[in-house]
């Protein structure tokens, strides 16, 4: 039986961080669904959906076991949909630790065959944050080093 992990985010972008889990997390899983959500906390994203959705399809062109879905629901509810059995997060320090670990549980009471998989962010990727790279790149500076594609 394929093992498919769902990994959501609002990706205001995705970043070389991003990326690093998602092909950490093949080495465990079969499939990777990157679904970049709605994030219901932010009220404009400064980077388009649609464009962040492409850019992140072409980040994975050459690997077939990675899709992307953009989705407008409960997270538990697209794995349910998807048939994921995993939800794949990344962890840069205790306090994702602790937010993460709060969603865990809402996502395993909401599905109770759902698990979380959580990968410690690799060392030299932990202090790149979408806020961070957004007000840089709002600013004029040069982001391109913490993005897996090209602005």
């Amino acid at each position: 039986m394929k093992r498919i992990a769902i990994f959501p985010g609002s990706f205001d972008p995705f970043t070389k961080g991003h990326e690093d889990i998602v092909l950490r997390g093949l080495k465990i899983v079969d499939e990777i669904v990157i679904g970049i959500g709605y994030n219901s906390q932010k009220q404009n994203r400064y980077f388009d959906i649609s464009y962040m959705e492409e850019k992140i399809k072409e980040t994975f062109a050459h690997v077939p076991q990675v899709s992307v879905v953009v989705y407008n629901e409960l997270t538990a509810s697209l794995a349910s949909k998807i048939g994921a059995s995993v939800i794949l997060r990344g962890l840069r320090n205790t306090t994702d630790f602790e937010y993460e670990n709060s969603i865990s549980q809402v996502n395993r009471y909401l599905n109770t065959e759902l698990e979380s998989i959580f990968l410690i962010t690799s060392p030299e990727l932990a202090a790149v944050n979408s806020s961070i790279i957004r007000e840089v790149h709002r600013y004029g500076g040069d982001v391109q080093k913490y993005l897996p594609y090209t602005l």
